[in-house]
């Protein structure tokens, strides 16, 4: 896992986390003590009193790393700018199980970009998830929302979660299948 192999840690202040693959939502506290074995895409994946954690790019600095920076826009970007913003935001968002991103895994099935009348924009995205009953799935939403939100000029991010069509091993890309081994 880039960058970590189980490097310790301890938390500095409250923190929400998710528990992972339930996704049921705790509090660590300060003093508790344990191991990132994932830092993709801002989040982190953490080892905790025998649990796996998934926390927040934005709460980094409860574990005493860096959050990550806000995505920049250029000057009179266009919606096509904006799209690719976007697609470039939902590869940072990764399966807290998996170490590759939900691009790459064939999760988005669409992302599309609206003006709004005021001179803002609306991005609609489809995703599915790699199994119907994934305790994650509003987890992985809410990360996909949030990380869109915070493009420039972005007043709303719409992300609805679909089956249709069954994700499948061979919608990953060939990396992806390459890296878990599923060729």
């Amino acid at each position: 896992m880039p960058g970590y192999d189980s490097e310790p840690f301890v938390v500095q202040r409250e923190v929400r986390a998710v528990i992972v693959p339930a996704g049921t939502e705790v509090t660590l506290q300060p003093g508790q003590s344990g191991y990132i074995t994932q830092a993709l895409g801002g989040s982190f994946t953490v080892y905790v009193d025998g649990n796996l954690f998934r926390i927040a790019g934005e709460d980094a600095a409860a574990i005493g790393r860096e959050p990550v920076k806000a995505p920049e826009l250029p000057p009179n970007a266009t919606e096509e700018d904006v799209r690719q913003l976007a697609w470039e935001q939902m590869r940072t968002c990764y399966d807290p199980e998996i170490p590759i991103n939900i691009v790459e895994l064939g999760l988005v099935y669409s992302c599309d970009v609206q003006v709004n009348e005021d001179g803002t924009r609306s991005v609609a995205v489809s995703i599915t998830l790699t199994a119907p009953g994934c305790g994650m799935g509003e987890i992985l939403i809410d990360d996909v929302r949030d990380k869109i939100e915070r493009i420039p000029t972005v007043r709303e991010a719409r992300v609805e979660l679909t089956f249709e069509p069954p994700w499948n091993h061979s919608m990953m890309s060939e990396a992806a299948r390459l890296q878990t081994g599923m060729f």
